[in-house]
């Protein structure tokens, strides 16, 4: 049953295009205690499905750019073959490090950005 509500819960945060991986990988190892390595394999699985769905409905919208994301497409795959590789020689202890700086160095940006937007709304709300 954890493994279903990990499913949904990835899979709604996925749809919203903030990175149902990131909260995938954090349950898999935490709540299920698997290995960084297989939780990031099970991510890129996971991945699949949930972006080909995302594709057709922004397809459908003309959300979009046809030529940019095929050229992002290509330098993806090679980045994502590139870090596989690295990723299979870097110690599990190591790669769950650098995934929790890398959530929170998220986490930061996404305060900060915040932080920004209800400061600019505040000065916009003391000039009317």
């Amino acid at each position: 049953m954890t493994e279903v509500l990990i499913g949904v819960l990835a899979g709604i945060v996925s749809g919203t295009g903030m990175g149902g991986g990131t909260i995938l990988i954090f349950l898999l190892s935490f709540l299920l205690g698997i290995e960084q390595h297989i939780a990031q394999a099970t991510n890129l699985i996971f991945f699949i499905p949930t972006a080909i769905v995302a594709i057709i409905v922004n397809l459908k919208n003309k959300n979009i750019d046809i030529k940019l994301a095929i050229l992002i497409s290509i330098f993806g795959i090679l980045g994502a073959i590139i870090g596989a590789n690295i990723s299979i020689h870097i110690d599990v202890g190591l790669l769950r490090k650098c995934f929790g700086i890398f959530l929170a160095i998220i986490a930061i940006n996404e305060i900060y950005s915040i932080y920004k937007m209800y400061i600019k709304s505040y000065k916009n709300s003391k000039k009317n």
